[in-house]
């Protein structure tokens, strides 16, 4: 069986941003590319109307390429028990309150039972600290918790 990845927002503006001069991001954003072309036709792919909210922001035409990015990808229903969740996890982890679309991206993925939630978002979601705690609180709500990483931590040919 084929597995399921949710692409938070920020798979998405790497994918798709301007060149960029800084190193890390640089690399991050050819490694999303890489990702995109040789990796993702394994998967399922989702997102979900919080990314397209999300992507829509900020600059008009960047933004316009990032919602095209996203326009033939499924998008994951978000339920009242995903922002339940999703409260849950802000009440009883270290996700701040300031990282509430955060969140609601594990909420979502965690609902729709997805096997990988692939980000670049390493402060709230991609964090050794962070996931072990939300981790608990999602098994302990009866839901399956995806494995959060980065494109690079999903390729399966690194050369």
């Amino acid at each position: 069986m084929i597995e399921s990845v949710y692409a938070e927002t920020s798979i998405f503006s790497y994918l798709t941003a301007r060149p960029s001069r800084d190193l890390i991001s640089a690399a991050r954003q050819q490694i999303t590319v890489q990702w995109w072309d040789t990796n993702r036709e394994k998967y399922r792919i989702y997102a979900s109307n919080l990314v397209v909210a999300e992507a829509s922001q900020g600059d008009e035409l960047r933004a316009q390429v990032r919602v095209e990015s996203i326009r033939s990808i499924p998008l994951l229903e978000i339920t009242q028990e995903c922002a339940r969740l999703a409260e849950k996890i802000i009440r009883d982890s270290p996700m701040p309150e300031k990282a509430r679309d955060d969140a609601l991206h594990a909420a979502v993925a965690s609902f729709h039972s997805i096997d990988f939630l692939l980000t670049w978002n390493c402060r709230h979601l991609a964090n050794a600290h962070v996931v072990p705690k939300v981790r608990a609180v999602v098994e302990s709500e009866g839901f399956k918790f995806p494995q959060i990483c980065t494109p690079e931590e999903l390729m399966e040919d690194l050369k």
